[in-house]
């Protein structure tokens, strides 16, 4: 249904008598053209930021992990590479790291893998580490 607004087009503008209209600048700087895009180079970027899949490892492939594993558990102060899956903390997904160190410990109980990197401690899950370069 099609309204010609003829009982209305010819009506002044209604005015507030309880507020005062706002000065034209006041109403620019509120009203920006823009405003509404503030951060919209952030999101597209973010957007844009690609991420990796988990990969799943064969029986095969955790097999030789475990193996490296118990070969440095019985090690100490071993320098070690581990490439590991590190999750997205903004979206779905994540990336592969390689943390390059010496070995503190492996930690049963908690499942972490304590690497010595430049002075800084490094916990690794060992349920995230894809490869071991010893």
């Amino acid at each position: 249904m099609r309204r010609d607004y003829s009982d209305i087009i010819d009506r002044e503008r209604p005015v507030s008598k309880k507020h005062p209209p706002m000065d034209r600048m006041m109403r620019a700087a509120q009203f920006a053209p823009f405003a509404a895009l503030t951060g919209h180079d952030e999101a597209v970027r973010e957007t844009a930021r690609l991420t990796e899949e988990e990969i799943e490892l064969d029986e095969y492939e955790v097999a030789e992990l475990n193996r490296k594993l118990q070969w440095l558990a019985e090690q100490k102060d071993t320098e070690v590479a581990v490439v590991h899956f590190v999750k997205d903390a903004k979206k779905e997904g994540g990336a592969y790291v390689k943390d390059t160190g010496i070995l503190k410990k492996i930690d049963e109980h908690t499942h972490t893998l304590v690497l010595v990197c430049e002075q800084e401690e490094v916990q690794i899950d060992i349920w995230k580490i894809i490869e071991i370069l010893i």
